[in-house]
């Protein structure tokens, strides 16, 4: 029983290494899309996708660590996500987050 707990510790961290990597390259092309994107639009995903990878990092984390605490972390930041998201829609749509029309 033994052998099958290390094998699956190690397989694990392997894993996790992996993860770590592929989510660090795409943070990294994606900021180069966000400098080099060639329309708004296009740099409004990739900021949106950001937020995607850093829920991926806090859960590589807490799986990493072994805890359940970053649990929130990970909803708070796509809560935070979404609202961003829909404030670039907006602005991206009408020119202006907030507008006072009273219509």
């Amino acid at each position: 029983m033994t052998d099958l707990l290390k094998f699956t510790d190690s397989f694990l961290g392997i894993t996790l290494i992996i993860c770590s990597a592929g989510i660090s390259l795409s943070l990294a092309l994606l900021l180069y899309q966000i400098i080099k994107g060639p329309t708004q639009p296009d740099r409004a995903v990739s900021l949106d996708t950001i937020g995607i990878n850093l829920m991926g990092i806090a859960g590589i984390l807490a799986i990493f660590l072994e805890t359940t605490k970053l649990n929130d972390v990970v909803l708070l930041i796509g809560i935070l996500g979404f609202l961003g998201t829909l404030a670039i829609a907006k602005y991206l749509e009408k020119g202006v987050i907030i507008d006072r029309d009273l219509d």
